[in-house]
């Protein structure tokens, strides 16, 4: 499959900022089920391109002098391969076991390790990808996507004594019950093709180690959906939560009330 995506981040503020600085996760990671054949990240001020720690295709983005907006624009197309059961063949050269540490948006509160226990086998027997898959469906059936419901600084916790949230949300979820049984899981950042499901076209979903009978790895699962990574997904960066993996993330020197809009243009062939 081919996906073109683009994606603008604009900003306005109330009054002139002299200072920002942007970490940016806006270029498909380069992985074997996936291939960017053109992309295009086009900013203001200087972008510094890096790896970063996880392996993800970042920028660092530096404004100096005064500016009272900004926009950031990523464009390209992306191909595509369906993996097989969603199972990811990577040569990762970072150990499982980073992923199984909670983190503050992540971390296990006793109604998130009841969750885990009535979704997962005991501690002692190795998760296998239906049961990764039931633990999606119990998230899902447990927390309503409802956008705007949430915002980036919940935590799983938080989402799951409100019942509702956003992808982000459940994939928050995901990782603190899997944390709680010691399961490598990570998250994930990047695009769907959102074909009649009504949810954002920029998403987040989870990596997670599943032991198989012919099979021991990662598996990509889309907690919102409750299934299996397709070939309708492109990847942009993995990290230990969102914090780690956010396609934007910055501070600022000045600019008062800050105004955000977000625009998500997906097609596939």
């Amino acid at each position: 499959m081919q996906i073109t995506i683009r994606h603008e981040t604009r900003y306005a503020y109330s009054t002139p900022l002299a200072h920002t600085i942007q970490q940016l996760h806006l270029t498909p990671r380069i992985e074997p089920q996936q291939r960017a054949l053109s992309w295009q990240l086009s900013t203001p001020g200087q972008c510094h391109a890096y790896t970063d720690a996880y392996g993800n295709l970042s920028h660092m983005l530096t404004i100096n002098g005064q500016h009272q907006s900004l926009s950031l624009v990523a464009q390209g197309v992306v191909e595509t391969i369906y993996p097989y059961q969603g199972r990811l063949n990577l040569e990762d050269t970072l150990s499982p076991l980073l992923f199984t540490t909670p983190t503050r948006l992540t971390a296990p509160g006793p109604a998130i390790v009841a969750l885990a226990a009535t979704s997962l086998p005991d501690r002692n027997t190795a998760a296998n990808t239906q049961h990764l898959l039931r633990l999606a469906e119990n998230i899902a059936a447990k927390v309503a996507y409802e956008s705007g419901a949430t915002m980036v600084s919940t935590t799983a916790d938080d989402a799951l004594a409100l019942g509702r949230g956003v992808c982000q949300d459940h994939a928050h979820l995901f990782l603190a019950c899997c944390h709680a049984w010691g399961i490598p899981a990570r998250y994930v950042s990047g695009y769907i093709d959102p074909e009649t499901s009504g949810h954002a076209a920029s998403h987040a979903w989870v990596d997670a180690w599943a032991v198989d009978s012919d099979f021991a790895g990662w598996v990509s699962i889309d907690v919102t959906h409750a299934r299996l990574m397709t070939d309708a997904y492109c990847r942009l960066a993995i990290g230990r939560d969102y914090d780690s993996a956010a396609p934007v993330r910055g501070v600022r020197q000045g600019g008062g009330q800050e105004t955000l809009n977000v625009e998500v243009k997906i097609s596939t062939r």
